[in-house]
């Protein structure tokens, strides 16, 4: 387990906060014990939050020709055919898995390929499962073109609390399943959007871990 590099400045600031707040609360000897203790708990404890959300974990990546893996840790909110205006302009079989702010928030390629086509685009911060927030939303779409499959589209949506949206992908660039892409702060969200045929291998509701669980695979594998 690691931290990732996006969380360095966050956690600098956080733990000045936290030793500057310490101290002053050990200067004040006029208070009992038991209440600086009580005040000094809450402060620990957001700290540990902050540093476990910012972590990396050590996984090895599943590596299969044929499948798309889950470019996210989360929960799986939607599984349905849609129309894809962005990039494809057509139906596509759409996948979201909603990232808590207790998930780890790494982002992980679905597929191994090339980076076809990448692109930021600032928004709203509505809630993630907000129906709108896939087009709202503070976002970032990447394309990656599989070798033998096709493309798949990935996008990273920003949530309520979610504030920077971190993407390492672009145009031209060799993509690696499993490998890392990007980082989302905070609650947020992560859409697939698959060809029309390929066979899920998940259902509503599922937990999925990036980089390892299969959540679909491609109609001809």
């Amino acid at each position: 387990m690691g931290i990732h590099r996006e969380g360095t400045a966050t956690l600098l600031l956080a733990t000045a906060v936290l030793c500057f707040a310490l101290y002053g609360l050990m200067q004040w000897t006029s208070a009992p014990a038991a209440l600086r203790i009580a005040l000094a708990a809450p402060l620990v404890v957001v700290f540990l939050i902050v540093l476990w959300f910012f972590r990396v974990p050590r996984r090895t990546a599943t590596k299969d020709d044929g499948a798309i893996v889950s470019p996210a840790d989360g929960r799986v909110v939607a599984i349905e055919e849609v129309h894809e205006p962005e990039h494809f302009n057509d139906r596509r079989l759409q996948v979201s898995i909603f990232m808590s702010p207790l998930n780890v928030h790494v982002n992980w390629y679905p597929v191994a390929g090339t980076v076809s086509y990448a692109r930021y685009h600032p928004g709203k911060y509505l809630v993630a499962w907000h129906p709108k927030s896939s087009t709202e939303n503070e976002r970032s779409t990447v394309v990656v073109r599989h070798a033998r499959h096709g493309e798949v589209l990935f996008r990273q949506i920003a949530g309520a609390l979610a504030r920077r949206i971190c993407t390492y992908s672009t145009a031209g660039a060799d993509a690696a399943q499993g490998r890392e892409f990007g980082f989302i702060k905070f609650g947020s969200r992560v859409d697939l959007f698959l060809p029309l045929g390929s066979k899920v291998q998940v259902a509503l509701g599922d937990t999925v871990q990036g980089s390892t669980t299969v959540i679909a695979r491609f109609p001809n594998a």
